[in-house]
């Protein structure tokens, strides 16, 4: 009997904003909707055959999640880098270029793809020293960092599970995350749905530092770190 993959549910404004998390079920500290999980447990099992241990750094990410990080950046109590990835002074910076150096690096609450629970973060936990962990940064992934070899077989296997990289180039917007797959079926279905009323209703009745700023500038926000990603391959496989 051919297994079918679970049915990609009909996300809902919560749901794409990340204000709600009943589209998403929970493996051993993985949160994904359930064909990304099938999709994502299938490459996990493949790229074990070949010696990477495949693992899932950060996956569904709620709007509260997302806010944490956001405001940290925001007062500085978190990194905030330029593209070359060097620290900036978040008190030196307009409210303007404060909201548009955390956008490089992170999606405005609401806005997350890690939202939809069809993306999320990978590492090669093999290539690690114990108890070292992942740092998420472009050096790690090219040659001569640890996870080069996982570059190169998530080039050569990861469309044959669904998955590709959004972040995979420089459009003008967000930094290139070679570390961030999705989830092509799940994904598509979920970006669909994202308009910028949705994420504007989001952040307006939310917390956020900066929310002034970053509403006064979300048309041209959502143009160019919000849809301005790499398009699924049309063949994937």
């Amino acid at each position: 009997m051919v297994r079918q993959s679970p049915p990609v549910p009909m996300l809902g404004p919560l749901q794409i904003t990340g204000q709600s998390r009943d589209h998403v079920i929970v493996r051993e500290g993985v949160v994904l909707q359930p064909a990304a999980m099938v999709a994502f447990d299938k490459m996990c099992k493949a790229a074990a055959k070949d010696g990477i241990a495949l693992r899932s750094a950060s996956s569904f990410r709620d709007f509260d999640t997302q806010a944490r990080i956001w405001n940290q950046k925001w007062r500085g109590e978190r990194p905030l880098l330029d593209k070359a990835g060097r620290l900036l002074v978040a008190d030196e910076l307009t409210p303007k270029a404060r909201v548009r150096a955390i956008l490089l690096w992170s999606a405005p609450p609401g806005a997350s793809r890690h939202h939809w629970g069809t993306d999320l973060d990978v590492y090669d936990q093999a290539s690690l020293a114990s108890g070292q962990r992942p740092q998420l940064v472009p050096a790690e992934y090219v040659t001569g960092g640890p996870f080069a070899d996982l570059t190169l077989w998530l080039n050569r296997h990861m469309g044959k599970f669904g998955f590709y990289r959004p972040y995979d180039t420089y459009r003008g917007g967000v930094q290139p995350e070679p570390w961030h797959l999705s989830h092509a079926p799940t994904a598509r279905a979920a970006s669909r749905r994202m308009r910028p009323q949705t994420l504007l209703r989001a952040l307006s009745h939310s917390q956020i530092d900066g929310k002034t700023a970053l509403i006064a500038d979300l048309p041209q926000i959502y143009l160019r770190y919000v849809r301005s990603v790499d398009p699924a391959p049309t063949v994937l496989g």
